[in-house]
């Protein structure tokens, strides 16, 4: 089917839009599927009141608490998640006294704070302030952070984390593949003592206690293995003459969740060109975003640990500052970490502790 046209439009998307119109994207499939740009009198998120649950929704996770920022025992809080994701926040301050394996599934540990070493099976890995670790399920693993203030941000999900199809772009776009680290082994013999491994199963706990150090592999082989990035290696995809849509920033893919990256980058060049991201409605999505750092200029009074959650069937877009300070500025200075998820994204009780209940009306100008 080709595109109609009707009334007064833009002759391309996120171009020259007509005078004293706001552009709305709706589509379908997050940015694959089939969409309409449709060309307001008035900004979309232009609202004055807000009721029922399916507001947008903005958590501080730098006052979450888990139970591993005071207490060496202590374990990751989970604060949004559905059926084929959950969110936890680590604030761990000292290392682990156990190892843990997670068998409900697959990790993705974002480092927001901190620096120290994660012993693996495969071997260790040194992380630092904006490494992506990619754990498979059931890797046995050990945090020991060298700093005392910690932040992790790990997504847990049913299935395997991979590179997003890179198609014409070409293998090395968005990062090369020889910016990977994976470990080395470093098998940890004759420590003469007892190691407990907890193994996270059903949402339950069960604990086995070896008289030796469970890390004791001496070599390894094969397609599957802990990996990490930082976020300094990713290059984002850029465009002088139109807004790409946050798929370009695509970083992991794993059944019913893409991942994406924003770091800074030059903004669009072209005149005509949008600088900011474009009003829409997911309408198969929820959409979370982390703040990691830098100033988020399509966002009024978010700070860094800072998240939202957009959920699907609501506009969502820039807030006026944003709008109004758009071709003011030349280059982006934020890096921030976006979730799309495929399932309705449900804030969980540690989410809802930390929330910013009146986030809604932050799109309502000021008089």
């Amino acid at each position: 089917m080709y595109p109609l046209k009707k009334g007064s439009i833009a002759r391309q998307a996120h171009v020259g839009l007509p005078a004293g119109t706001y552009e709305e994207e709706h589509g379908r499939k997050g940015c694959y599927g089939k969409s309409a740009h449709l060309y307001h009198a008035h900004p979309p998120t232009g609202w004055v009141r807000f009721e029922g649950p399916l507001r947008p929704h903005c958590l501080d996770l730098n006052r979450v608490e888990p139970s591993d920022l005071g207490d060496r025992e202590g374990m990751p809080v989970a604060v949004l998640g559905n059926r084929d994701i959950e969110i936890y926040v680590s604030r761990r301050s000292e290392p682990m006294p156990f190892y843990y394996r997670n068998a409900d599934g697959d990790e993705l540990i974002f480092v927001h704070r901190g620096a120290g070493v994660i012993e693996t099976d495969f071997g260790p890995l040194h992380f630092e302030k904006g490494d992506y670790i990619v754990m498979p399920r059931a890797v046995t693993y050990r945090v020991v952070p060298e700093s005392s203030d910690n932040f992790f941000l790990i997504v847990q999900s049913r299935t395997e984390f991979g590179p997003p199809e890179k198609g014409l772009l070409g293998q090395h776009a968005l990062y090369d593949p020889a910016v990977i680290t994976t470990p080395e082994p470093d098998a940890h013999l004759d420590d003469r003592r007892e190691w407990e491994i907890r193994i996270k199963a059903e949402n339950q706990i069960s604990k086995v206690v070896y008289p030796f150090n469970p890390l004791d592999v001496v070599g390894w082989k094969g397609d599957l293995t802990v990996w990490k990035i930082n976020m300094r290696d990713i290059r984002p995809i850029m465009s002088p003459r139109v807004h790409l849509p946050p798929s370009a920033h695509s970083t992991f893919v794993t059944e019913g969740a893409v991942v994406c990256t924003f770091l800074p980058r030059p903004l669009e060049q072209d005149e005509d060109a949008m600088r900011v991201p474009f009003f829409h409605r997911n309408t198969d999505y929820d959409e979370f975003i982390f703040y990691h750092d830098g100033d988020f200029f399509s966002r009024d009074n978010i700070k860094a640990g800072m998240a939202t959650l957009h959920p699907r069937g609501i506009h969502h877009g820039p807030h006026p500052k944003a709008l109004l300070n758009q071709k003011k500025k030349t280059h982006t200075d934020e890096y921030a970490v976006m979730l799309d998820g495929l399932n309705p994204i449900h804030v969980l009780p540690a989410g809802e502790q930390v929330e910013w209940k009146e986030y809604w009306s932050s799109w309502v100008e000021k008089k």
